[in-house]
Formats: C-alpha cells, sequence, structure tokens
C-alpha cells in the first residue's frame, strides 16, 4: 500500500510542477489551475490509504473537514468579487499557516519519541507558520478595511526583535519540555503577536510583497510539518509553494528596490507621511469630451492600471476603449509596476479577463523609456507607483521606489473617484503637474464616456 501511496505523491509533484509552469502565462493560467487542483484531488485521495488512518472515526473526521472547508471555500470563491481577492488570497494563506502551526503543536503534545531533528523541525514550522497566521489575518483585515491606516510603536523594531529572541528561547526550552503547556502556550502567543506587530506598520506598495512572503512563509511550514509526520505529498507541496513564493517575493522587493528584511524591521516614517501630504499648487480637472479629443488625436498612449480600475471593474470598458483608438491608428500599450494592485499579478489578471493581449502588456523596464515619445499616460487609479516623488524627493516615504515615468508623457490624465489619497496616504505630486490633469469618477463610466466623446470626435 505505501508503494501506491508513494506512487500517487511522485504523480501529485509532477501535476504541481505542471501546474505552476502553465500558471506563468494569462493563456494557460486557467489550465494551469485545474492540473493542480487535480493534484491536491489526488493528494487527499491518497491520504485515506494511509495505514494510520485506519478507524472509522479518523475516516469520518476527515470527510467532515472536507466538507466544511470545501463549502465554505465554493461558497466563497462564488461570492468573492474580484476586487476584494487580495483579501480571499490573504486570509486562506493565514489558514495554511495556521494549519502547519497546529499539527506542530499537536505533535509536540502527544507523543513522545520525536527525535531531537524532528522537533527542530516541527517547532521551525510552527514559528514559520503561527507569523504567517496571524499576520496573514491583520493583512486581510488592512484590505477589507478593518483596520485603517499604518500602526508603529516606540522602539518597535526593538520590540520585534526582542520578541523573536524571547520565542526562540522558549522553543529550545521545548527541546527539553516538550509537554510544558505553559511553555508552549507562551511560545505561540509570542510569535502571533509577533506577525501581528510585523504587519501592523506595513501598507501602501508594500502590502503585495507582504502577502507574497506570508504565502511563502506558509508553504514552507507546510514542508517542515511534511517532514515531521512523514508525509511527501506535504513536504512537495509546502516546497513548491515555499520556493516560488520566496522567489517571487525577492522579485518584487527587488522591484522596490528594498530588502525584505528592511520591509518588515523598518517601521513606516509616518513623519514623513505628513511632510510629503504638504503638497504646494492645485489639481486641474478635465472634462470627459475632452479628455477624449485629446486621446483621439494622440499618436501613443500609455495605460497605466491600479486598484482603482479592479474597484470599478472597468477592464472591460479599458479594452473596447483600446480597440476603438487603435482603429483611428493610435498605438496603445498598458504599463504594469510590479506591485501594481493588492496582490502580485493583480493587474494581469484583471487585463487577461478582458482579453487584453498579452503582447500589448509591459513591465517597468520595458515600459519607461516609452512615456517620454507618448502622447498621453492614462493612469487609473494608481497612486505610488507612478509618484515622482520617488525618484525627486528624498524626504518621501516611497524614495528610492523604481516608478513608471508617467510624468514623462506630454500629458497625464488620471481617472479617479475623488481627491483622497492612495492606500499608502501619500499625496500623489504627479497629480499637480501642469500636463496632469484629474477627470474624477468611476472608472468603467468614465471609460463610456470616452468612447462615446472619441466617436463622435
Amino acid at each position: 500500500m505505501n508503494l501506491i501511496i508513494n506512487i500517487c505523491y511522485f504523480i501529485v509533484a509532477i501535476l504541481f510542477i505542471l501546474g505552476l509552469k502553465a500558471m506563468t502565462h494569462p493563456r494557460s493560467a486557467r489550465q494551469g489551475i485545474i492540473v493542480a487542483g487535480c493534484g491536491m484531488l489526488l493528494a487527499v485521495l491518497a491520504t485515506f490509504c494511509h495505514h494510520e488512518i485506519n478507524t472509522l472515526e479518523n475516516y469520518g473526521l476527515i470527510l467532515l473537514a472536507i466538507i466544511i472547508g470545501a463549502s465554505i471555500a465554493v461558497i466563497s470563491g462564488k461570492k468573492v468579487k474580484m476586487t476584494n481577492m487580495p483579501q480571499m488570497i490573504a486570509i486562506y494563506n493565514g489558514m495554511g499557516g495556521g494549519a502547519a502551526a497546529a499539527i506542530a503543536a499537536v505533535e509536540l503534545l502527544r507523543s513522545t519519541t520525536l527525535s531531537l531533528t524532528v522537533m527542530i523541525l516541527a517547532l521551525i514550522g510552527a514559528m514559520v507558520g503561527s507569523i504567517s497566521f496571524s499576520g496573514s489575518v491583520i493583512a486581510y483585515a488592512k484590505l477589507q478595511g478593518l483596520i485603517q491606516g499604518i500602526f508603529c510603536f516606540r522602539f518597535h523594531s526593538m520590540i520585534n526583535l526582542f520578541l523573536t529572541f524571547a520565542a526562540t528561547l522558549l522553543a529550545i526550552s521545548l527541546l527539553f519540555f516538550p509537554h510544558a503547556m505553559l511553555i508552549l502556550s507562551g511560545f505561540f502567543a509570542l510569535l502571533l503577536i509577533l506577525g501581528i506587530l510585523f504587519t501592523t506598520p506595513i501598507g501602501g506598495a508594500n502590502m503585495p510583497i507582504v502577502i507574497s512572503l506570508f504565502n511563502a512563509m506558509t508553504g514552507l511550514a507546510v514542508a517542515f510539518e511534511g517532514f515531521v509526520l512523514n508525509n511527501a505529498a506535504m513536504i512537495i507541496a509546502g516546497t513548491v509553494v515555499g520556493a516560488s513564493g520566496t522567489l517571487l517575493t525577492q522579485l518584487m522587493a527587488k522591484a522596490m528596490n528594498q530588502s525584505v528584511l528592511k520591509i518588515l524591521f523598518t517601521p513606516h516614517p509616518t513623519a514623513n507621511i505628513q511632510a510629503e501630504n504638504s503638497q504646494t499648487g492645485h489639481l486641474k480637472s478635465i472634462e470627459p469630451y475632452d479628455a477624449a479629443i485629446l486621446l483621439a488625436y494622440a499618436k501613443q498612449i500609455i495605460i497605466i492600471p491600479g486598484y482603482g480600475l479592479a474597484v470599478a471593474q472597468a477592464q472591460h470598458k479599458i479594452w473596447e476603449l483600446t480597440e476603438l483608438l487603435e482603429e483611428r491608428g493610435v498605438t496603445v500599450k498598458f504599463a504594469i509596476h510590479p506591485v501594481a494592485g493588492r496582490m502580485p499579478g493583480h493587474m494581469n489578471v484583471l487585463l487577461a479577463e478582458a482579453g487584453v493581449p498579452y503582447d500589448k502588456i509591459y513591465d517597468l523596464d520595458e515600459i519607461n523609456k516609452e512615456f517620454i515619445n507618448s502622447d498621453v499616460a492614462i493612469v487609473i487609479g494608481a497612486n505610488d507607483v507612478v509618484n515622482p516623488s520617488a525618484r525627486t524627493n528624498s524626504a518621501s516615504p516611497i524614495y528610492g521606489m523604481p516608478i513608471l515615468n508617467a510624468d514623462q508623457a506630454k500629458n497625464v490624465i488620471v481617472i479617479k473617484r475623488g481627491e483622497g489619497k492612495g492606500f499608502s496616504g501619500i499625496e500623489n505630486s504627479l497629480f499637480y503637474l501642469d500636463h496632469a490633469r484629474m477627470l474624477y469618477g468611476d472608472a468603467q463610466k468614465i471609460a463610456g464616456q470616452l468612447i462615446q466623446g472619441i466617436k463622435q470626435a
């Protein structure tokens, strides 16, 4: 029977890798999700054949957990809006980390035969999983709007370092007293607090990086607990998620010209936010018809989608606008910053859903040199990723962050619902430039008005 289970786990590993490969391209992403899902289904079915699950009670508990979990997943998956996908991913990711931490707690309490190596792996998995769990919950609350703003205490970094040191000491103590409930409870409590404190000071463009980091940590926690349970499927799945998540996190942090440690251990400079928000000048609005005329007679336009596009579900109207402009001979390109939106790949998914060809979508390094030759840059609900202060103002909290050079286009049209600041709470100096015009309103409605205006031009 073990041979059959191991063969199944080997097939599962192949399906996970094939699924991950397919997810690297928008055209094959849906197929990749289905392939990886089949791998997970096979892993669950193979688990029913494990020799330790040999009682009716165990089978009943597993089936009950599957029914409850699958029901919640199906209902929430059908109901959740595209705009709320980042929150959904954050909370689901947190559940994975919490489950891994719970496995570690149970194994430490019930077993007297764990080797030193296995105990160390269990404790490392518990640390990573617990931090990922509580941190993901805070990320969910921030994205959902349940927690507003950035919370940073005095000596925040020192407190984090102290909690890390204290949790490590308790982990070492558990190697000698694994059944000590007081030590075990304190160990998990410190880790949960640490996850919260890591996340509360983070906001704005760093949120996608943190979500990706917690995703990688959950994968690693599952892999560690896979060693504890001697379960190949958990080791394989956790390693694949952990490795891919770590690479993605590093790439995103590099794109922001930051390190992951700096993001986690450097408190957000609130004072600098206040200084940044003291902008001079005023915002200049433009009417939809006037903007449509500007677009209709342009030669090249670059569209920069942000979270405002997702909120308005405007991707289909924007693609309709693009097709209309191209019929008039206008070259239209889409520029996507690595951390645009509220989760990795957020904008790519939305544009793919609307049918935007992949060869029209450019990343930061590919498109930045083209802004200077573009007649119009259309910014749709994006903020930090087009803020010139990142290049010019050394006092800005986002100074040094690579941005899309929208300010270098001959004209800038910013589609926003109002004059409010972005998710980071920082004013965008781009909006105050002489050649920038604000087009207020819901992005989908504005796109419709632009389409009508271009047809009349």
